[in-house]
């Protein structure tokens, strides 16, 4: 497979010049030999993240899945939002009726400092209006700022439907449920309300599949008749395990009695993709092999971009939020064998699948 060697203005020709019509293709990518392509929070590369817009312009580009991150309101509404402080993903710091509302809260027992969802409710939140949450990084995203409002999962799976009828094939959302101990903590429960949209909307296997970092919210939901996802960070263990003192880590998860023991409820793992390939030598690890020897799909994240999030031999130019040569990095990982690849680029990750 050839390796491109692109900079930043090759790939906004790229993207700006590529037909729409070319993302009138099978839902299942892995069906025809290649690896699904999940929109991180839809196409966040081009457009401020979890809008409409961005869930849109992924699709049209020739995501598979569309990833809404889910945290609750107040009168206990699913919205999509990276994380339930809000001050970098919307303009709520502009609205003076709210300034009282900055507070800091302990979150996975970490302090934070901002406004939180569950503070608001759904009809607050939809006063807000969304902002480019790496203003700094991807200036020209901000052109869309304050453009968007809030939406609810509901509202996601609604458009994901649509998408799936302009498109002909099926869309299929990849909700997150975040910080669910916390929330379930305080009284406002993420499965819940997940499964609930999840039963009313009669979402399958091929509509819905749904992730947590938390095993103990995945398993929550083993019900629900749709494909699992442990996603699994770099350092430490995921924060249920940690706050009932239990000390496996991720590390531990990724070994081969880890992931048996995650087959036992999960379908897939997402891992970081510099468990995949290690960033300081670019050699490949053992926990692809391991995870499909388990019986478990595997979809790295993040890809993007910017030389700043690539490993060093794939960037280019000058400046760290220049473009570097992404399709090298997902050619890398798709000769490997990944089952799908997360990322802010869905359109970049479909040119190199079809290389």
């Amino acid at each position: 497979m050839p390796q491109h060697h692109i900079g930043r203005r090759s790939l906004l020709l790229a993207t700006a010049t590529m037909p729409v019509a070319t993302a009138a293709v099978p839902a299942q990518a892995a069906a025809r030999g290649g690896p699904l392509v999940i929109g991180h929070r839809g196409a966040a590369g081009w457009r401020p993240e979890h809008t409409a817009a961005s869930y849109t312009y992924a699709v049209q580009t020739g995501a598979d899945w569309i990833e809404p991150d889910l945290v609750p309101t107040r009168d206990h509404v699913l919205v999509v939002r990276h994380e339930n402080e809000i001050s970098g993903t919307t303009d709520v710091a502009a609205h003076p009726e709210f300034a009282g509302r900055r507070t800091t809260k302990t979150v996975d027992g970490r302090p934070v400092t901002g406004w939180f969802t569950e503070d608001f409710t759904l009809a607050e939140l939809k006063t807000l209006r969304a902002v480019e949450r790496l203003p700094q990084i991807r200036n020209r995203n901000t052109v869309f700022d304050r453009r968007e409002e809030i939406l609810t999962f509901q509202e996601v799976v609604d458009l994901a439907k649509r998408l799936s009828r302009t498109y002909g094939r099926t869309i299929a959302v990849f909700p997150e449920t975040k910080h669910p101990t916390y929330f379930r903590s305080i009284g406002l429960p993420l499965e819940p309300k997940l499964a609930q949209v999840i039963r009313r909307n009669r979402l399958g296997a091929r509509e819905c599949v749904v992730q947590s970092f938390e095993p103990t919210s995945l398993k929550r939901m083993t019900d629900l008749g749709v494909p699992l996802w442990q996603a699994l960070g770099t350092t430490g263990g995921p924060y249920d395990l940690v706050s009932a003192g239990d000390p496996t880590t991720y590390k531990d998860m990724m070994t081969p009695t880890g992931l048996a023991e995650i087959a036992e409820y999960a379908d897939w793992i997402g891992p970081d993709k510099s468990s995949i390939v290690a960033p300081d030598t670019g050699a490949p690890t053992a926990l692809l092999g391991d995870a499909h020897a388990a019986g478990l799909k595997v979809g790295p994240y993040t890809f993007r971009a910017e030389n700043q999030y690539l490993p060093a031999n794939f960037r280019r130019g000058t400046t760290a939020t220049d473009f570097g040569d992404a399709f090298a990095e997902y050619a890398l990982h798709y000769r490997l064998g990944v089952d799908a690849v997360v990322t802010d680029f869905p359109d970049l990750a479909v040119l190199a699948r079809r290389t």
